[in-house]
């Protein structure tokens, strides 16, 4: 009996919450929810969310009008010209200098999954080296990230990259930026962009 209702409540859950408790915060129409930072170029294409370097080949970044604080985001991205991007994490922003830790997303061989922290400490953490040939090149990738406390733990393609526990990260708050690296030439594609907010 005990072992039936363990089954009966998970199909319940399962049932009144499809989702696992994540939400989307790219509605794949528009860019609503989200500001744009900088002059790179931001856009819908194919229910995909692109970002692709303008004339000015600056730093651009798109970040959520909401703030996260503990919270688990799975998104996917495709890498297309160069590609050296990077989702942001409790950050803020003045312009387009960014305060905060990076998500590195980047061509092979750039520390896919490691965690840097911009204008401070610089890598924080790198993925080992036998880690860098998880990222698929030329094909969509899955990456989560979870944020609890002063810990934040990456995955790439179901396989963790980094764990990391800082005490200057924990004290942070501020939302969730996409990045484009300067320098020009860089297009990277993303969907399926979810959040589950936790505790």
């Amino acid at each position: 009996m005990k072992y039936l209702l363990v089954i009966l409540s998970f199909f319940f859950i399962s049932a009144t919450d499809p989702t696992g408790g994540f939400k989307r915060i790219f509605n794949g129409r528009d860019l609503a929810g989200w500001t744009i930072h900088g002059t790179e170029k931001w856009y819908v294409e194919n229910r995909e969310l692109v970002c692709e370097s303008g004339p000015d080949k600056q730093y651009g970044y798109l970040s959520t009008n909401k703030k996260y604080k503990n919270f688990i985001l799975q998104l996917q991205f495709k890498l297309e010209a160069n590609g050296n991007s990077g989702v942001f994490i409790r950050s803020d922003i003045e312009g387009t200098k960014i305060s905060g830790w990076q998500v590195e997303v980047a061509p092979a061989d750039h520390h896919t999954g490691g965690i840097y922290e911009s204008y401070g400490r610089g890598w924080m953490i790198k993925p080992s080296p036998e880690k860098e040939k998880i990222l698929k090149p030329n094909d969509w990738n899955d990456m989560r990230i979870e944020v609890v406390g002063d810990k934040v733990t990456t995955w790439l393609n179901g396989q963790q990259m980094v764990q990391l526990e800082d005490e200057k990260i924990g004290q942070a708050n501020g939302f969730i930026a996409l990045q484009i690296h300067d320098g020009g030439g860089i297009k990277v594609r993303w969907k399926n962009i979810r959040i589950k907010t936790l505790q």
